[in-house]
């Protein structure tokens, strides 16, 4: 449970999104704990859903999408859930963003419990929790399918980095297309189911998504022209980062004059590419961006 203050939005409310009332059966009221919708609902804003089971595959090209668009300042929706969800939601609060989490539970709630700490890092980041269930409410398992039209709801475009072909993401999709949303989609590899759900989605007209500067076109914004240079990772990858930008490129000297192991090195090397800080140059050397 958190312990932080509820509030309630009603329809008739000013800060009530107004997004949301034109959705089929809009919300009768909202109860947050954090950030007013107010303060991000006026941003580009990318509902990020996907498979509970994430690959390997999934969660990479996940990882990779979101930091991108997080840096750029795009806001990060999605449902707390286990896989691609709480994927998403980490990645854009590696990368220093804002990310919003819809809950099919009432938000004194988290579900699932061991999301908790996940939920604490929202909150701190100036990130919003969101549920129309009031508090005590007995939630049923079409609760988290109905749940999913408010998070294609509160965004502009809907992007399904993984799923297979009888997901909870696909309930999403529908949604989204029934709100007039824009559905973009990651491929996947033919051969695993675990994509078959994305790939089926493309044949069906949903836009297919290789690289950020897919969603930056269809948002209709330039990540140049934003600038979201916020560092949040930790001690030992700010020490690395500040290496490689004064000029050590080298792995191996790294690893060295940071006082890490290969592993430790290598993961936080990767943490850093990821967040968009670093990018290789082949040969066991990296270059500051």
């Amino acid at each position: 449970m958190i312990m932080n203050k509820v509030n309630i939005l009603k329809l008739n409310d000013p800060c009530y999104p107004e997004v949301l009332k034109h959705i089929h059966e809009p919300p009768k009221q909202l109860y947050y704990i954090g950030s007013n919708p107010k303060n991000w609902i006026d941003m580009p804003r990318v509902a990020v859903v996907g498979s509970r089971k994430a690959s390997l595959y999934g969660q990479q090209v996940t990882e990779r999408l979101v930091c991108e668009l997080a840096r750029a300042g795009v806001v990060i929706i999605s449902g707390l859930a286990l896989g691609i969800d709480s994927i998403a939601h980490r990645a854009a609060l590696d990368a220093g963003g804002l990310t919003i989490a819809v809950l099919a539970t009432p938000v004194e709630k988290i579900y699932p419990a061991r999301h908790l700490q996940l939920a604490h890092r929202i909150l701190d980041s100036d990130g919003t929790i969101l549920s129309e269930a009031p508090k005590n409410a007995t939630i049923h398992l079409y609760d988290f399918v109905k749940r999913n039209r408010i998070v294609s709801g509160l965004a502009d475009i809907l992007l399904i980095t993984e799923a297979v072909v009888n997901g909870g993401s696909l309930h999403t999709a529908r949604f989204a297309l029934e709100q007039g949303k824009t559905v973009m989609v990651v491929p996947g590899n033919i051969t695993s189911p675990g994509s078959e759900g994305c790939n089926n989605l493309i044949k069906s007209g949903a836009i297919p998504v290789t690289e950020a500067g897919d969603i930056f076109f269809q948002l209709k914004i330039d990540p140049q022209n934003i600038s979201l240079k916020i560092f949040n990772g930790s001690q030992e990858e700010r020490i690395v980062l500040t290496l490689i930008q004064q000029g050590v490129s080298d792995q191996e000297e790294l690893a060295i004059r940071a006082k890490l192991d290969a592993p430790k090195i290598s993961q936080i090397l990767t943490m850093l590419e990821i967040g968009g800080h670093i990018r290789a140059q082949g040969g066991g050397n990296w270059l500051a961006k």
